[in-house]
């Protein structure tokens, strides 16, 4: 297995390899190009294939690996698709190694950490923008449905945000008792309830209604509040308050 990266980090910086490992010169260069772009101009100035690129640089430091970034966006359909796909989907990828599956989980996870981190004991409600770009980070382009919940105290700050389950492509089983029991568990006041549509339409299925109405209906007894349930698709969420359903 390839190591995550080279001994110094770069191979341009590293001590001179035999011959038969050096890259050819028109490849190095091409390396050296995309680097000093990204330092110049930053992610803006770059197109999706270029970023891939540039991970992989290092992750693969002694092969050209423009074949193997067209094969994964033509795969996935872009840079957002390849760094969320399943690691067993990203194996089946000729060329993707397990250093390439550990490089690309490595900043999937980091990138969730990141916009997590802006919605984490903060007041949600204040900063609802922030929490639709963590759900569709975290969930937007999962192959299964995902069932989370967003548990929020008595000033609506985000006190946890926790899997409830993991599902099918278009089935996720949920009990509303499991979700009340866990809130009165964390002292939480309010819930709001987050589920992906793996087909990208984030339309409510008739069982999505049911179990939402269930789930509401669970937290009026104990006065829990259920601000919302939000459904994420592939471009766009649906909010339940919004549409009308709560």
């Amino acid at each position: 297995m390839l190591p995550l990266f080279s001994p110094l980090g770069d191979e341009d910086e590293a001590p001179a390899a035999p011959l038969s490992h050096r890259l050819p010169s028109y490849i190095a260069d091409h390396r050296k190009r995309l680097r000093s772009r990204f330092m110049e101009g930053g992610a803006t100035a770059m197109p999706d294939y270029e970023l891939l690129e540039l991970l992989l640089f290092r992750t693969i430091p002694r092969q050209d690996v423009k074949p193997l970034v067209r094969l994964l966006l033509e795969t996935f359909g872009d840079l957002n698709r390849v760094v969320t796909a399943s690691p067993a989907r990203l194996l089946q990828v000729k060329g993707v190694g397990e250093a390439v599956v550990q490089d690309l989980k490595i900043l999937e996870a980091v990138a969730q950490r990141m916009m997590r981190a802006r919605v984490m004991h903060k007041p949600v409600l204040s900063s609802w923008d922030a929490l639709l770009d963590y759900c569709h980070t975290t969930m937007a382009h999962r192959e299964t449905e995902q069932f989370r919940i967003l548990f929020l105290d008595r000033k609506n700050t985000l006190i946890a945000d926790e899997e409830q389950a993991q599902g099918t492509v278009d089935h996720v089983p949920v009990y509303p008792r499991e979700v009340v029991k866990r809130a009165l568990e964390l002292n939480a006041s309010a819930l709001i309830l987050v589920h992906n549509h793996p087909s990208g339409d984030p339309t409510p299925s008739q069982a999505d209604i049911s179990m939402t109405i269930q789930i509401q209906d669970a937290c009026q007894v104990l006065n829990l509040t259920l601000h919302d349930h939000l459904i994420i698709g592939k471009e766009r969420e649906l909010s339940f308050r919004a549409q009308g359903y709560l």
